[in-house]
C-alpha cells in the first residue's frame, strides 16, 4: 500500500512540472532550397526551383568559398564573398491547425532580409543581428501547400569591420499556438526581492488575443525548480479586449532560494498557463535565475554579497571553420575551453548573440555584456548599419531587451561600441533630414528634469535617448558602452545615462579613474589586443614588438606571424600580463573584458592579406589555447597549473627563452637531460619566469614545487621526422540530431610517439557512416584555404576536421592520411535519444 501511494505521489509531482504543452513550437531548419544569385521571380509560390541545392538551417554561404583578396568585404571582413541568396521552403500544414495563430520566427539572417508568404510580403529588416517575427495566419493554406521565401541581400560591402556571414545563419522556429497565447517574448520575470534567506519574483505576462471579440481567461504561473518540481503557483483572471495585448503582473514569494552564481549558475523556470473553460490554451516557459548584484565606485563588483572581479573576454559570433552559422555544441565548446580558463565573462562583440549562447551562459555561469550596436549615425565601413540607424533603431534596440531581459547571465547593456558620436563628428548642422528630425523630436519628449542642466550636444541627446529606451523595458540592470575617448568631455559620458562607464584600452586612465569620474564605477570593456600565432615565438622573448607603428599605418613584414610569447601588441593595447596586473590590484575596476577570447574571421591586424583572421585571441581560430591561456588559468582558477613552453625542436646551440606559467607554488625548477639550470620564482606581479638556455635536443623538464614539496612536473621532448598520425576527439559520443559535433585533432607523432610541433603535413580527411565532415581548420591566420573542405595543412603542428552527425545513429569512422605518413582512423559514436 505504501508503494501505491508513493507511486500516486510520484506521478502527481510529474503531472504538475509538465503542464499539456498545447503551444507547437517547432524547429523550422530542415529541407529549404537555396540558390546563390538574385530573381525577382522567386518570391512566387509556383516559381520553378527544382533545380535550386536542398540544405538544412543554418546556414551561411560566405564561408563555403576559398578566401580571395579579391572578394569586395576585403580582408577586414574576412576575405570571403557576400552577395545576395535566395532561400525557399514547402511545407503543409494540417486542417486541424485551421483556426489556430501561426508564426515564423527567425533568430536572425545577415543581413536586409525580405520574406514572403506564398506570394504576400510579410516584411524586411535589415539588421543582421536581430531575432524577429511575422504572422503567416492570414495567407496560409490549410491541408495545402505554403511556400516560405527569403531574399538576403548581403550584396554592398564591405559592411562590417569583421566576418558577417551571409544567409539565414540563425535558427528558425514555426509557432502555432491558440489565438489567444503568450506574446512574442511576452514574459518579463524580475526579483526586486532576492537573497539567500528569500525571494520575491515578479512576472509581467503580456497575452496576445487576434479574436475580434474580449477573451475571458486564468492565466497561472507556476515556478519550476531544477529537478522539475513545482514550487509555487499563482493564477489571477484576466479579461483581453478584442484585438489586444492584455498585460497582467504577478508575484511569486520564495523561501530557502537556491541562488544563481558563476560556479552554480542554478536555474528555475517559470511556466505560463492560459487556460479558457477550464481548458489549457496555452503553455510558456521561461527559464530564470535568482541572483542580485551591485557596482560599487570603490570596490567593484559583486555578486550575491560576494566581491567578484570580472575575469571576461570579448567574442565575436563566428565559429572558426563553422563560419557564421550557429551550432549549440560549437558554441557550447568555446565556452567550455573559457571556463577551464577561469573566464567567468563574455562581451557579445559587438552585436546581439545568438539566442543559443545566452541560454548556455545562463547554465554554465557568465557575466554577460549584452551589446546592440557597433555604430549609431557615423558610418565605420562604407556600407554598414549606420544607413539604417536612424530608422530602426528603436525598433532593434527595443526587440534585443525584450529578448534578452530574462536572462540571469545578463548584467549589463551596452548600447554601443567606439561610436563615432564620443565626439563632435556630426553636429546638428551636418546632420541629413532624417537624422536631425530623429534627435531634435526625442529632445523634446524628454522630461526636462532628466537632461543635465548643462548644454547638450546631438550626440549626447542620443546616447541619452538609447539609455532612455534601454531603462524604460529593463530598470533592473545598468547601461554602459565601450569607449575609446576616455575624457569627460566624451559626448555619450556627457548625457551622464551611463551608470557604468566603459573604458576600451586607455590604461594609463585606469588607476586615476577618480580623479576625473569622482562619483562614478568602472568596468572594462575591452582592453590589450596582443598579438599571438600558436606555437610561433620571437625572441629574444624581453623585447616589445608593437605592430602597427599606428593604427592608420600599413604594417608588414615577410612572416605573417606574430609571437606567442607575450610580447606583441598594437600600439593603442598592452600585454596580457600588463593589464590583468592592474585589473588584479585595483579594487574600483569591476573587472575586463579581454580582446579577445577566440581568435575571429577578419580584422587582421596588424597584417593584411594574405591573412584573413584575427590575431588576437587568447585561443586560436580552431579552438586550441595559444600558451597565454595558462598563465590566466594560472591566476583565474585554483586547480594547479605549471604549463612550460615553447617547443623543444630547435637549432642546436641556439638561444631559446624557456617560459613556465605556474601557481600554488612557490618555485620552478628546469632541467635539461637531468641537469638542472637553476630555479625561478615569481616576483611581486609577476606572472611567470623564464631561462634562456642554449638548445639541445632531448628532454625539458620543468618541477613546481611549494614548501619545498612537488606541486607539479612537466616535460617537453625534441621530436624526430613525423611517421604516423595521430587522431583525438573531443567527444566519442555524439547525438544522432543532425546538429551535434565532434572536434578531432590531428597532429603527427615521432616513431617514439612524440609529437612533432612543427610539422605542416597536409591531412586529408574522409568519412564512413552516418556523419559529414563540415569544416576543417589549423588556426593559420594565413591559410586561404575553404574551411569546408576536407583537408587541412598542420599548423604548429596541429589541425582539427570537425564532424557532424546525421539523424541516423550508428558508427562514425573518420580517416586521416598524410603523403608518407601512416594513416590512422578514430571511431565516434552517434547514438539516437
Amino acid at each position: 500500500m505504501k508503494v501505491f501511494c508513493g507511486l500516486i505521489l510520484i506521478f502527481t509531482l510529474l503531472s504538475c512540472s509538465t503542464p499539456e504543452k498545447i503551444r507547437d513550437r517547432a524547429d523550422f531548419t530542415e529541407n529549404w532550397k537555396f540558390y546563390l544569385g538574385d530573381d525577382a521571380l522567386a518570391s512566387q509560390s509556383e516559381y520553378d526551383d527544382s533545380q535550386w541545392r536542398v540544405l538544412n538551417l543554418p546556414h551561411d554561404w560566405s564561408i563555403e568559398s576559398d578566401f580571395s583578396l579579391s572578394n569586395p568585404a576585403t580582408p577586414g571582413g574576412g576575405a570571403l564573398p557576400g552577395g545576395i541568396g535566395w532561400y525557399r521552403k514547402e511545407f503543409t500544414l494540417d486542417k486541424s491547425s485551421q483556426g489556430k495563430t501561426v508564426y515564423i520566427d527567425f533568430d536572425g539572417i545577415y543581413w536586409n532580409s525580405t520574406v514572403w508568404v506564398n506570394g504576400h510580403l510579410l516584411g524586411e529588416r535589415p539588421n543582421g543581428y536581430i531575432s524577429f517575427r511575422y504572422d503567416l495566419t492570414p495567407y496560409l493554406k490549410f491541408g495545402e501547400k505554403n511556400t516560405i521565401a527569403v531574399r538576403v541581400d548581403n550584396s554592398q560591402q564591405p559592411n562590417s569591420r569583421w566576418y558577417s556571414g551571409s544567409g539565414i545563419y540563425r535558427n528558425v522556429w514555426l509557432v502555432t499556438v491558440d489565438p489567444v497565447h503568450v506574446d512574442y517574448n511576452g514574459t518579463y520575470v524580475t526579483t526586486p526581492v532576492a537573497s539567500k534567506d528569500s525571494a520575491e519574483i515578479k512576472i509581467v505576462t503580456n497575452i496576445r488575443n487576434v479574436t475580434d471579440t474580449s477573451q475571458a481567461i486564468e492565466l497561472y504561473s507556476i515556478l519550476v525548480d531544477a529537478d522539475g518540481r513545482e514550487i509555487l503557483q499563482v493564477k489571477a483572471p484576466v479579461n483581453i479586449a478584442a484585438s489586444q495585448v492584455g498585460i497582467t503582473e504577478q508575484v511569486l514569494k520564495l523561501q530557502q532560494t537556491h541562488l544563481w552564481s558563476v560556479d552554480d549558475p542554478y536555474m528555475y523556470k517559470v511556466i505560463t498557463r492560459i487556460t479558457q473553460d477550464g481548458k489549457t490554451i496555452d503553455t510558456y516557459e521561461t527559464p530564470i535565475g535568482i541572483r542580485f548584484f551591485s557596482f560599487d565606485k570603490d570596490k567593484g563588483f559583486s555578486l550575491n554579497g560576494e566581491s567578484v572581479k570580472i575575469k571576461g573576454v570579448c567574442n565575436h559570433h563566428d565559429l572558426g571553420c563553422l563560419g557564421s552559422a550557429v551550432n549549440t555544441r560549437g558554441i557550447e565548446r568555446q565556452l567550455e575551453i573559457l571556463k577551464a580558463m577561469g573566464c567567468n565573462g563574455i562581451r557579445t562583440s559587438h552585436n546581439p548573440p545568438a539566442p543559443e549562447l545566452l541560454d548556455l551562459c545562463d547554465k554554465m555561469g557568465f557575466i554577460v555584456m549584452d551589446e546592440a550596436f557597433d555604430m549609431w549615425r557615423k558610418k565605420k565601413s562604407p556600407y554598414d548599419y549606420s544607413q539604417y540607424f536612424p530608422e530602426w533603431h528603436e525598433r532593434d534596440l527595443t526587440d534585443l531587451i525584450l529578448r534578452d531581459r530574462n536572462h540571469p547571465s545578463i548584467f549589463m547593456w551596452s548600447i554601443g561600441n567606439e561610436i563615432l558620436e564620443q565626439w563632435s563628428h556630426i553636429d546638428a548642422d551636418t546632420l541629413d533630414l532624417q537624422q536631425a528630425n530623429m534627435v531634435l523630436n526625442f529632445a523634446n519628449t524628454l522630461d526636462k528634469k532628466t537632461i543635465p542642466s548643462k548644454d547638450l550636444h546631438v550626440n549626447s541627446l542620443l546616447a541619452l535617448k538609447l539609455a532612455d529606451i534601454v531603462k524604460e523595458l529593463d530598470p533592473t540592470r545598468p547601461v554602459t558602452s565601450g569607449n575609446n575617448e576616455t575624457e569627460p568631455s566624451n559626448h555619450i559620458f556627457r548625457s551622464e545615462a551611463m551608470e557604468i562607464i566603459g573604458f576600451n584600452y586607455h590604461e594609463n586612465n585606469w588607476v586615476n579613474f577618480h580623479e576625473k569620474f569622482p562619483d562614478q564605477k568602472l568596468i572594462i570593456t575591452e582592453s590589450t589586443s596582443a598579438l599571438m600565432s600558436r606555437g610561433y615565438y620571437i625572441m629574444p622573448s624581453d623585447s616589445m614588438n608593437i605592430w602597427p607603428e599606428r593604427w592608420d599605418k600599413p604594417f608588414d613584414r615577410p612572416v605573417h606571424q606574430c609571437s606567442s610569447y607575450d610580447n606583441s601588441h598594437v600600439p593603442w593595447g598592452t600585454t596580457h600580463e600588463d593589464t590583468w596586473r592592474m585589473v588584479k590590484k585595483y579594487d574600483h575596476i569591476s573587472g575586463v573584458y579581454i580582446w579577445t577570447g577566440f581568435d575571429y574571421l577578419g580584422e587582421p591586424t596588424p597584417f593584411w592579406w594574405p591573412s584573413r583572421s584575427s590575431y588576437f585571441g587568447i585561443i586560436d581560430l580552431a579552438g586550441f589555447p595559444k600558451d597565454v591561456y595558462y598563465m590566466y588559468q594560472s591566476e583565474w582558477t585554483d586547480k594547479d597549473v605549471l604549463h612550460l613552453f615553447p617547443h623543444w625542436n630547435w637549432e642546436e646551440g641556439q638561444l631559446v627563452d624557456v617560459w613556465a606559467y605556474y601557481n600554488n607554488a612557490d618555485e620552478v625548477e628546469l632541467y635539461l637531460n637531468g641537469q638542472s639550470l637553476g630555479k625561478r620564482t615569481k616576483k611581486d606581479d609577476e606572472f611567470h619566469v623564464c631561462w634562456r638556455v642554449p638548445f639541445n635536443k632531448g628532454t625539458l623538464k620543468a618541477v613546481s614545487r611549494k614548501n619545498g614539496k612537488e606541486v607539479l612536473s612537466r616535460e617537453i621532448k625534441t621530436a624526430g621526422k613525423p611517421v604516423s598520425i595521430r587522431l583525438t576527439a573531443d567527444r566519442n559520443r555524439i547525438a544522432a540530431d543532425g546538429k551535434d559535433l565532434s572536434f578531432i585533432t590531428a597532429e603527427v607523432v615521432d616513431a617514439e610517439g612524440i609529437v612533432v610541433p612543427t610539422a605542416d603535413n597536409l591531412m586529408k580527411f574522409s568519412l564512413e557512416g552516418n556523419g559529414v565532415i563540415v569544416g576543417t581548420d589549423n588556426g593559420d591566420p594565413t591559410d586561404s584555404l575553404s574551411l569546408k573542405k576536407p583537408e587541412r595543412r598542420l599548423f604548429s603542428g596541429k589541425a582539427v576536421a570537425v564532424v557532424q552527425s546525421t539523424k541516423k545513429g550508428g558508427k562514425i569512422v573518420l580517416k586521416a592520411s598524410s603523403d608518407n605518413l601512416e594513416s590512422s582512423f578514430i571511431e565516434i559514436s552517434s547514438e539516437r535519444k
